[in-house]
This record gives C-alpha cells, structure tokens and sequence, in this order.
C-alpha cells in the first residue's frame, strides 16, 4: 500500500511518544525500534518520556545493508531483489529486531530522505514501514513524504509511532 502524505503535523513527537508509551503500558507490551533513515530518532523520541523503561526495550539503527543483515537477519537475496528501501526488507528488519529482543512489538523505518539518493522508482521522500507483533503477521507500507531532509525523517518519525498505535488497535480487535 502506498500513501502520499505528510504526517500529522499538528502532533507533537513528545505528545505522540506519550501516548505510545501509554498504549504499550496499558497491554504491558515492550517496544523495540529498527531504524535507517531516522537514525535512532524514534527511539530518541520515545526515551525522551519518563518512565519509558518499562516499555521500551531496545533500538537497532542499521543504516547499511550489512547492518541490516548482520544484526537483523535481513536476507541478502531480499536487498539484492528489491533494494534496502522496500516492505520487503522493513518487514524483515521488523521481524528481526522482535527475534533479537525481549520485545512484543517493534516498528521499522528505511527509506531515502534525501536530498541525494532517490531515482524515478524510488523518489526522495520513499520511507517504507512495518510493524510486527509476537501474534501476527507483520503490517506495511509506503509513504512519499514532501520536504528536505529533516521533514522528511521528522514526519516519518511520526508515521511510525503512529503505526505503533494503529497496530495496537487492532490487535485489540
């Protein structure tokens, strides 16, 4: 599924990151990040709220392909066939951070934000996303954000926590 979109810009990341974190504390689940392009900037986001310890579990940021692969079990045919930004490969590195700790839901974020990087397939702007649970199969999608660089990892940042809660909702269902 694709979106072009911005995030909600009305929102703040702390207020967000609160009611995350609230969310997560309610199911007593943890939270685990894996991160490229936002270079740990959602995990910065959620450690910036108090208490989060006992929500937050870990982050990952993999921003090369070895790291990817190294730390997160993403398969080198999967980067080879589709590239690092795909669903295909957040998918993975979803699935991967959630084996690789005491997590019971992680979100991943890779995507190019520019200003170099895009091509016709894959503009500036291309985030891909997934969430993954202990009890499904993990969720996806991509975003084509508008901005530079900092909005386009700022409104990602937001896209994710967003999906955070998204998956839990209907995880509820």
């Amino acid at each position: 599924m694709v979106q072009r979109t911005k995030a909600n810009p009305s929102e703040s990341l702390a207020a967000l990151s609160v009611r995350v974190g609230e969310a997560l504390r309610r199911r007593r689940w943890k939270l685990v990040t894996a991160e490229s392009c936002t270079g740990g900037w959602v995990a910065q986001s959620i450690t910036s709220v108090c208490g989060c310890s006992g929500w937050f579990d870990r982050g990952f940021i993999t921003y090369s392909d070895e790291s990817k692969q190294e730390l997160l079990g993403v398969c080198a045919e999967t980067l080879a066939q589709t590239g690092a930004v795909s669903e295909q490969v957040a998918r993975e590195m979803a699935g991967g951070a959630l084996r690789a700790s005491h997590a019971d839901i992680s979100l991943a974020v890779t995507g190019i934000a520019g200003p170099g990087g895009g091509t016709p397939d894959k503009p500036v702007g291309t985030v891909c996303f997934a969430w993954a649970d202990n009890g499904g199969a993990p969720r996806s999608i991509t975003c084509h954000f508008i901005g530079d660089r900092r909005e386009i990892r700022r409104q990602s940042v937001l896209r994710a926590l967003e999906g955070v809660l998204t998956a839990l909702a209907e995880r509820q269902r």
